[in-house]
């Protein structure tokens, strides 16, 4: 598949925004250069600001702006974007709901080298517990720029994963992006893959797999983690009998803990779910990382032929 970045995509798509409304306004903690805010700040140094090392105050402007009628962009990596100032997250955006989206790059622990201390692997779970957030993470570049431009033209909290690394284009130019409604990206009778991120090209690349071995495996991409699309996933559960969850997260919190919830209550069947369970990571490369934390479209694979065996 050819690659693109997601990140490099906001910042050019922030532009392109930015010339099109006058009341869009950029924030950044020192990190400009990494979440490609740059490209806004060079053609709207009025409009942009760099706030330092200082992610909590950070959000405390960003809600003071909104609350003057701003559309505000405010971007760091997902780790301080989430972690560090939560609290702020809370009582100044989440409370009174106000019209910031938070656009966090280097999501997940394809940071790679950074090490632990910069993988963000508890934000979904954080940012969907916040009453009034929208949580959105983008399966490839293209679903990242119509995602972006969906958020500065809806009120509210969003908050928007994108990756360090180029990641595979899963779509066609001229996709259109939907809010709250997920996507099947491959039909499918003997299971489902519900998957986010970059795990959505893993599988896709499993469901071919498994196609070769006489397994029908549909393949969902749930962009959008709240609202979630809970019509989807009960469609799923009734219709291929068992599902399998896939993200670059916690076990807890995250898309698979949405998931179980929806079918616990609306349609209960077997479930697997992929992702790193209850452990930090260590540092090194993405691919060797993804490969030691059994998030690889092998293991994908293995957890479908798995939920298959149960139903």
């Amino acid at each position: 598949m050819a690659e693109a970045s997601t990140r490099e995509t906001y910042g050019k798509t922030l532009a392109e925004l930015g010339r099109q409304n006058k009341d869009i306004v950029v924030l950044d903690a020192d990190l400009s250069t990494s979440t490609m805010t740059s490209f806004f700040a060079r053609e709207f140094p009025d409009r942009f600001f760099d706030c330092g090392l200082e992610e909590q105050n950070m959000v405390g402007i960003a809600a003071g702006l909104a609350a003057s009628g701003k559309i505000v962009f405010v971007s760091s990596f997902a780790i301080f974007a989430s972690c560090r100032c939560f609290d702020q997250l809370r009582l100044c955006l989440s409370q009174p709901e106000l019209n910031v989206k938070i656009v966090a790059t280097h999501g997940g622990i394809t940071v790679g080298e950074d090490g632990a201390s910069h993988h963000a692997i508890e934000d979904l779970a954080l940012y969907c517990a916040l009453p009034g957030f929208t949580v959105v993470v983008p399966a490839d570049a293209i679903e990242a720029a119509e995602a972006i431009r969906t958020a500065a033209n809806t009120y509210g909290p969003f908050y928007i994963r994108l990756s360090r690394p180029k990641t595979p284009i899963v779509y066609p130019e001229g996709y259109h992006f939907t809010l709250g409604k997920a996507v099947t990206m491959r039909q499918g009778t003997d299971a489902t893959v519900i998957a986010v991120g970059i795990m959505v090209a893993k599988a896709l690349e499993a469901a071919d797999i498994l196609a070769g071995q006489g397994i029908d495996c549909r393949v969902i991409n749930m962009h959008t983690l709240k609202p979630l699309d809970e019509a989807a996933v009960v469609k799923a559960a009734s219709e291929t009998g068992a599902i399998v969850v896939a993200e670059e997260h916690l076990a807890q919190g995250g898309l698979g803990s949405r998931v179980a919830q929806t079918t616990a209550r609306e349609k209960p069947v077997p479930m697997e779910f992929v992702n790193l369970g209850d452990r930090y990571a260590l540092s090194g490369k993405a691919e060797e990382l993804l490969q030691r934390y059994g998030l690889t479209a092998r293991d994908i694979e293995e957890s479908v032929k798995s939920v298959v065996k149960r139903k």
